[in-house]
């Protein structure tokens, strides 16, 4: 496998889904489990660690400066990212088409990046302080691809612009995206957690 990650069953055989669970600069495999068993105690686990490291931090690609990418990194972990997923599935049993994407950060952005680069491996993502991580060459089909994006007004890393343009570039390719903002930094508040979760029942229920 090419990733350090934890993957957390179900309590039921069958799990309705499955979150891929991937952290900020700094994170680890273990930082976003608490997020996600909150968002869907119901749901399988499986949480990874980004394989870049920048001043002895994880990351999941690298950067030139912040907010700054190395767009041919981006291209590089994405793809490793879409093809570790297929691979997850099989070792550990699951429909990889049960999965959601829970990004935050920089998470949030190589999750972004497989949207764009590789349509259909995540058809499901809670974005979490999201901005565009690169234009692709081609406008990709994300007919059937569902994206919640959570910004803050107040957050001095992301421009709510950046936000938007992502945002934009998604529903521009046919994917359904709901555009949140709370009055918040980069740190996560409340009211966007309980969000991801109602965005999660109600694309249950549909």
């Amino acid at each position: 496998m090419d990733f350090i990650h934890r993957f957390i069953p179900a309590e039921e055989d069958t799990p309705r889904r499955v979150l891929l669970l991937l952290h900020g600069t700094g994170g680890n495999e273990n930082d976003m489990v608490p997020l996600g068993q909150d968002i869907d105690p119901t749901a399988a686990v499986l949480s990874l660690r980004g394989n870049v490291l920048e001043n002895g931090m994880p990351r999941f690609f690298r950067r030139l400066a912040e907010g700054v990418f190395d767009e041919e990194d981006v291209v590089r972990r994405a793809n490793e990212l879409a093809d570790f997923i297929p691979g997850a599935a099989a070792k550990y049993g699951f429909d990889p088409a049960l999965l959601t994407a829970v990004g935050y950060s920089n998470g949030a952005n190589i999750a972004a990046a497989v949207l764009l680069l590789r349509p259909g491996v995540i058809k499901s993502a809670i974005l979490l302080r999201a901005m565009v991580p690169l234009t692709p060459a081609a406008t990709p089909d994300l007919a059937g691809t569902r994206a919640l994006i959570c910004s803050g007004t107040r957050d001095r890393i992301i421009p709510a612009e950046n936000a938007e343009r992502l945002a934009a570039m998604l529903r521009k390719a046919g994917a359904e995206v709901k555009l949140r903002f709370e009055e918040a930094g980069h740190q996560l508040v409340f009211d966007e957690i309980a969000a991801a979760k109602n965005w999660l029942r109600e694309s249950s229920r549909e």
